[in-house]
């Protein structure tokens, strides 16, 4: 460990190098300049620094001052060496923030006793920083793995209803991305983003309850086989409802309310406006964008421009304005999701 040495007292200095030199693992380098030490004892790689109080420039607090404002040195134990007079300087400077003091004239084994002690306590604190910040990393690459985890379970257990309906789970993916896109352009922070994004591909999950004869047919569903299918809605519900979890009970919201429209004219409870939570507002405009730009049994892939010219033909009407206007401004992005997925998907097949 090293230890600065700070007096404007050239034998002063001397005398506390040589001490402090006797302590077993520590070295010492030493200035007469103040200011000089000062850009060493901010370098990071001093252990502990003994300063006189009376120094021409810079004296001992002020000197402790500029060394503690800066963050990489903010906890730098420094010991302020006085006159055994100097009882209100000693007091100013443990309460400026020393950590020890001194009185001269100095006794050899009183300092080499004290520098010790504290080179102790800075030894331990120093590995129990290294250790806090193994524990930090750690927890990140657990919690990472975990959300990884949650993210694939998710993915995988939406695509059970999705596959019924669609060739791949790729719409489930680009839905989800479509709806962080639109949650990040309308402010919400990133946490709220990824419950959002995790959420999404849950909006279907209702369809596991609809037949095939209905879920599958290739023609225009008849006004009773329309109503069964709406029911998607309330059983996605039903499945997700009364979840312990954030993200469950906005998954639940999103199953339930994705049809509903802005006017009051969507299903299942013909919500309008901020009636309709926001999360379920903007899974509206991903999931009807992914829709009109897939091909489906029923219908042939619109482009992305005639989807897009659609909703915001229907901003106010189907969709929340916010929420339209928060996809457009991320059109590009949007794009690049579309074109990315859809080469992905074709490659599959």
């Amino acid at each position: 460990m090293q230890a600065l040495i700070v007096d404007d007292n050239a034998t002063n200095v001397m005398l506390l190098k040589q001490v402090v030199s006797r302590i077993e693992g520590c070295t010492a380098v030493a200035f007469t300049d103040p200011v000089a030490a000062l850009a060493e004892a901010i370098s990071g790689h001093i252990d502990i620094a003994l300063v006189d109080y009376t120094m021409p420039h810079l004296n001992g607090i002020e000197f402790l001052a500029k060394v503690h404002a800066n963050p990489r040195t903010d906890d730098l134990p420094i010991v302020i060496i006085t006159t055994d007079d100097e009882r209100a300087i000693r007091t100013a400077a443990l309460d400026a923030g020393a950590a020890d003091f001194l009185t001269k004239p100095i006794d050899p084994a009183e300092v080499k006793s004290r520098v010790r002690n504290l080179l102790r306590l800075r030894d331990a604190q120093i590995k129990l920083k290294d250790k806090a910040a193994w524990v930090a990393a750690e927890v990140r690459k657990a919690t990472a793995m975990l959300a990884a985890r949650e993210e694939e379970i998710i993915v995988r257990l939406a695509s059970a209803a999705e596959h019924r309906d669609t060739d791949t789970g790729a719409h489930l993916l680009r839905v989800a991305k479509y709806c962080r896109l639109i949650g990040r352009a309308l402010g919400l922070n990133e946490d709220t983003c990824r419950t959002l994004y995790l959420a999404a591909p849950m909006h279907d999950v209702g369809k596991i309850a609809i037949g095939d004869a209905i879920l599958l047919k290739p023609g225009k569903l008849s006004p009773e086989e329309r109503a069964l299918m709406e029911q998607h809605t309330n059983y996605g519900f039903r499945i997700l409802a009364d979840g312990h979890s954030e993200l469950i009970r906005v998954a639940a919201e999103i199953a339930r309310c994705h049809h509903e429209r802005w006017d009051g004219s969507g299903y299942p409870r013909g919500l309008a406006g901020a009636e309709i939570p926001l999360f379920a507002r903007i899974a509206a405009v991903a999931d009807v964008f992914d829709a009109l730009t897939s091909e489906r049994p029923y219908k042939q892939a619109w482009t992305a421009e005639q989807a897009l010219a659609h909703i915001t033909e229907n901003s106010g009407k189907h969709f929340d304005p916010a929420c339209v206007a928060g996809f457009v401004k991320c059109w590009d992005e949007v794009l690049a999701i579309h074109g990315r997925e859809d080469a992905a998907t074709k490659a599959v097949a």
